[in-house]
């Protein structure tokens, strides 16, 4: 089949298309290249689909409402995969904007290339942000999620109910997926792990917010990227063709055996600086994935201390050390 797989130089969108070439999908990824972080990470992305037989890459701004629409009618889609986002809970306090143009304007876009151009499904990302401060743990999809503590997670929210209209007015199947804290090679330079590990082995201090009492739902990205591939498959087949399913690795894990982790894969202890909690974050992400399990049979494996060590391993190689 032909997909789109937006955010194809970012984190889950590098390795989602790289997977489905594997398969032998034709794929189209679409990506702006903005510099929200370092365009030489973007690059080396980019650098493992280009020379795959059946890649094609659209540089273009999903705000572009002429540009999508002219790359839907042209290239006729099948699926599309919609994981472009402005990430970042913390950024978003500083250019709320940038979310708006990116998250919601950017998912309208694609909404609406889906609605003109017959696409037979359309998996977008959310986010495990939309829990927000919730109390009862693991998160469910059957929560209430009406109080972020984010503009990102506002716009994730935002997204599910765009789709959730679209789904009902013109009987696209829409699946959404909120992601659990997905880390692995490649990943964001904004994100703990790569945060961690370069202080580390930089003999540098590392923040340390809420004094260590942080707990995530930690999920190595190849058993996520296991998720979505599964789930293209499971078509939404409701009156209202609409689904909506956490995928994380169902295992919350504390701050100090994530450290622990990344110390032993780097071989030197770090200096730690114990800070409050920041604006916009959560104590704790736990995820239920009981629904996901039962309909596609996806199970997430890597153990935190597997993953970290492939993630220290990729990081010290990629800046040659």
């Amino acid at each position: 089949m032909k997909y789109l797989v937006t955010g194809a130089a970012g984190f889950i969108g590098s390795y989602t298309a790289k997977r489905l070439l594997e398969q032998g999908h034709q794929v189209v990824g679409l990506d702006n290249l903005n510099d929200y972080y370092e365009l030489e990470l973007k690059q080396h992305r980019l650098a493992q689909l280009t020379p795959l037989e059946n890649f094609t890459f659209a540089e273009l701004d999903l705000a572009n409402r002429e540009g999508m629409a002219e790359l839907f009618t042209s290239e006729k889609f099948d699926r599309v995969i919609h994981l472009a986002a402005q990430a970042g809970v913390r950024y978003s306090i500083e250019n709320p904007f940038a979310y708006l143009d990116s998250n919601l304007v950017g998912m309208m876009t694609v909404l609406e290339g889906c609605r003109h151009n017959n696409v037979k499904h359309l998996v977008y990302a959310s986010s495990s942000s939309v829990y927000g401060m919730n109390d009862k743990i693991p998160f469910s999809e059957e929560d209430q999620v009406d109080n972020p503590v984010s503009l990102y997670a506002a716009t994730k929210k935002a997204n599910e109910l765009m789709a959730h209209s679209y789904s009902k007015l013109y009987s696209i199947p829409t699946t959404g997926l909120r992601f659990f804290t997905v880390y692995g090679p490649a990943g964001r330079p904004d994100m703990a792990p790569w945060l961690f590990t370069e202080a580390i082995l930089k003999d540098e201090p590392i923040k340390v917010f809420n004094q260590g009492k942080m707990m995530r739902d930690f999920t190595y990205i190849d058993d996520i990227v296991e998720g979505v591939i599964r789930i293209q498959d499971a078509i939404p087949q409701t009156e209202i063709p609409y689904a909506l399913f956490n995928i994380g690795n169902n295992e919350p894990i504390q701050l100090s055996r994530f450290i622990s982790a990344i110390e032993t894969a780097c071989g030197k202890n770090a200096e730690k600086l114990m800070l409050d909690m920041q604006p916009g974050d959560v104590e704790r992400t736990y995820a239920d994935t009981s629904r996901l399990e039962e309909l596609v049979g996806y199970k997430p494996k890597t153990e935190i201390e597997d993953g970290i060590a492939q993630f220290v391993r990729w990081y010290k190689n990629y800046r040659n050390l």
